[in-house]
């Protein structure tokens, strides 16, 4: 099963509900950049495929990790910050994108 990281802003509501969300379909976890415990190289290592919400979270993840996010397959699903945790839209539009994105990738 594929080793997929969600990786939002503060890991509070995005990522949180992704990582709950699929994690029937992959091995799941999930990370914010900008909390208290931000996402780490051994997360990164762990990862197969990487879901950032946002394209400024992958620059940012270029940023803090370069090595890792050359050997990495990074994805960005363009979901804003303006949903609550679990919220039935936010399910939706995660189910949406991802599945349309991951499927090439999954074996």
């Amino acid at each position: 099963m594929m080793n997929v990281l969600f990786i939002c802003n503060q890991n509070e509501n995005r990522s949180r509900t992704a990582e709950e969300v699929f994690r029937s379909q992959f091995n799941t976890k999930s990370a914010g950049l900008f909390n208290a415990n931000p996402v780490d190289k051994q997360q990164l290592s762990w990862a197969d495929l990487i879901i950032v919400m946002e394209d400024s979270q992958r620059e940012e993840l270029a940023h803090r990790f370069p090595k890792q996010y050359m050997q990495k397959r990074i994805l960005s699903i363009n979901i804003p910050d303006i949903y609550s945790y679990n919220q039935p839209e936010l399910i939706k539009e995660l189910k949406a994108k991802v599945n349309e994105l991951v499927e090439p990738f999954i074996e």
